[in-house]
């Protein structure tokens, strides 16, 4: 469905952008403020403490090489899969659908590669493919028919997750590639490739989300969908841009994920949906306390990943887990919806 004409000229979104820009702002007063350095930075406070803690606790295991390059290698995907879901997030669209792409996307290129013998580069060219077109199917839906992205994601997630057991029998899939398993594995100062990838989207995203008018662009639209169509804003090609972004990056984090260990396993997705949400929401509340952003995502991944690999090294394995990461996904909700009325306020 189109946008309502406005009687606004096609380019009042820049306009709007360039006024915004060129606008006199009033002077603020320069003040150091330790509510709102604690607000901004109080989790990377917290990381450090519990850095501490575990060292204390287990000083033989936590505190080696061997276990913080574990740590930063193994939760690049994670990583990743999160900063697609902000994408989608920062528009204002909930996408539950990217654990099944996740998962998906692992067993697609093994599908295609092992079963089938396509070279692995045109096996992972189509399963990006694939999470394009995914995505679109998701931003139809949502977008053209009118149902909510909650709802719609939810079915074709579970849908996705189906086709995966179909398509495999329900078994896990070896034998991926070498030239994909050799890449995805190989270390650089200690950490994988695939780590460095993780940190390369989030410099990527950080600088679109903060320097770009398209950033700008998604977090009007997610504030307000009706006020961005009322300055001239495609709001309806922002939503399905995002959730398309989001649908794809997971897929892609799928290869990743196929990569890294060498298998895929139909249902190996899901469970990284809890995690990715948590991390999103709870890195809402670091650095830019009250938006989503992609520096405090990374700092909440990681953030996670240590309270938990901590607590399994004190033997408290299997359910921490899941307490752990629903958790701090309530606390994260509930710290970031504060930030955001304290902004609003200060504004």
């Amino acid at each position: 469905m189109g946008a309502p004409s406005t009687g606004l000229p096609e380019n009042s979104g820049q306009a709007v952008d360039d006024a915004a820009a060129d606008a006199p702002r009033p002077a603020r007063r320069r003040r150091a403020d330790p509510f709102d350095l604690l607000e901004r930075f109080g989790i990377m406070i917290v990381w450090v403490i519990v850095i501490v803690l575990f060292s204390v606790l287990r000083p033989s295991t936590f505190p080696t090489t061997i276990n913080f390059e574990t740590i930063f290698s193994t939760q690049a995907v994670l990583l990743v899969m999160a900063l697609g879901l902000i994408v989608a997030l920062t528009a204002g669209e909930f996408d539950l659908s990217i654990g099944a792409a996740m998962g998906f996307g692992a067993v697609l290129v093994a599908w295609l590669n092992v079963n089938h013998g396509w070279p692995i580069g045109w096996a992972v060219l189509a399963t990006l493919a694939f999470g394009v077109g995914f995505g679109l199917l998701n931003a139809f839906i949502v977008v053209s028919i009118g149902v909510p992205s909650l709802v719609t994601t939810l079915g074709t997630g579970t849908l996705l997750g189906g086709v995966a057991f179909g398509i495999t029998n329900s078994v896990t899939i070896g034998g991926i590639s070498s030239t994909l398993v050799d890449t995805a594995g190989r270390q650089v100062f200690g950490l994988t490739i695939a780590f460095y990838v993780g940190l390369l989207g989030v410099i990527v995203l950080w600088y679109l989300l903060e320097y770009t008018p398209l950033g700008r662009h998604l977090l009007f639209v997610g504030e307000g969908r009706e006020v961005a169509r009322l300055a001239g804003l495609r709001v309806d090609a922002i939503r399905v841009g995002a959730l398309v972004a989001s649908a794809a990056v997971a897929t892609f984090a799928g290869v990743m994920q196929a990569g890294t260990i060498g298998a895929a396993d139909p249902g190996g997705g899901v469970p990284y949906l809890l995690p990715a949400f948590a991390s999103a929401f709870l890195g809402q509340t670091a650095i830019k306390p009250g938006r989503f952003n992609a520096w405090g995502t990374f700092v909440a991944v990681y953030f996670l990943v240590t309270g938990i690999t901590g607590l399994q090294l004190l033997g408290f394995v299997g359910w921490v887990q899941d307490v752990f990461y629903g958790g701090s996904l309530v606390v994260a909700v509930a710290f970031g919806r504060l930030a955001a009325r304290r902004r609003a306020v200060e504004t």
